[in-house]
């Protein structure tokens, strides 16, 4: 059976991530207990289910803290995938705001803003153990395409995920290694390049021409090809590499690209840019 388990914050996009699942065939389950888990898995595998994605957080009250020791034994006889998913607290604050609903740990003595740090705390152990997705600048639609991809390199022992980003709109919660790229110089004051992005040709010119560029470009590289199996040893299914520049459109996409395809030819790689999502 191939399992996924999906755990993360209230109001960050689990039930969208649920709901692809289930198009691409998986039985689902939501908000099972974690002391159901085993007896479910159990079950379904009997009746001849080879593909089961479940969602357990918070709601499942003191049984989740069990999960991390249910995780660890279901690796020893299945092929398991967590997904964690978070975001950041005012964004939590804003969703809920819009859609009205009330948080599952909120109650008359503690404030949004409270419930939603107890509940970021409580899940933390299990979010160590995850691959985390950072859905803060998101929209549903992105996020159900993200998660379609990750369904897609299944079968990858490690994939190598590196997104660009922008520092004025804050680090993704999801970066496993971050590298601040600012320095280098900024299409963004030349007013023919400033309206284009990194995947753009003149600003690929640009950029590509600059020694500063190749040699930032050459240590990642560098880096990133040392300590890379130092990760695969410890088992990740995913290695979150962002790249950040001041507004995410120019010199982070470049490097991002350009990493990309360097790596490509040796692990399995995925390409994100937040700011262009």
């Amino acid at each position: 059976m191939q399992l996924v388990l999906i755990s993360g914050l209230s109001g960050s996009g689990k039930s969208i991530a649920l709901n692809v699942l289930e198009d691409a065939g998986y039985y689902c389950i939501d908000n099972l207990p974690a002391k159901l888990v085993n007896e479910t898995i159990d079950y379904l595998t009997q009746n001849k289910y080879r593909q089961l994605a479940i969602s357990v957080d918070a709601r499942s009250g003191d049984s989740y803290q069990h999960l991390p020791s249910l995780i660890e034994d279901l690796r020893k006889r299945l092929h398991v995938r967590l997904l964690f998913l978070e975001a950041k607290t005012e964004t939590l604050v804003r969703r809920f705001s819009e859609t009205r609903r009330r948080h599952p740990l909120s109650n008359d003595d503690i404030t949004l803003p409270d419930a939603i740090a107890l509940e970021r705390d409580r899940l933390d152990d299990v979010a160590q153990l995850a691959h985390r997705i950072d859905t803060s600048d998101l929209s549903a639609n992105t996020l159900r395409c993200w998660i379609r991809d990750m369904m897609a390199l299944e079968s990858a022992k490690l994939t190598l995920l590196f997104t660009s980003f922008g520092f004025k709109h804050g680090i993704p919660l999801d970066a496993d290694l971050v590298f601040d790229v600012r320095c280098l110089p900024n299409p963004h004051y030349d007013p023919v390049l400033r309206p284009q992005t990194g995947r753009d040709a003149a600003v690929i010119k640009f950029l590509a021409a600059s020694p500063d560029v190749a040699e930032m470009l050459a240590d990642i590289q560098q880096y990133v090809h040392k300590w890379l199996p130092c990760f695969v040893r410890d088992n990740r299914a995913y290695l979150t590499v962002a790249i950040g520049c001041t507004g995410g459109q120019h010199r982070s996409v470049y490097l991002t690209e350009q990493l990309a395809a360097y790596f490509k030819a040796e692990v399995q790689t995925l390409v994100r840019h937040r700011e262009l999502s």
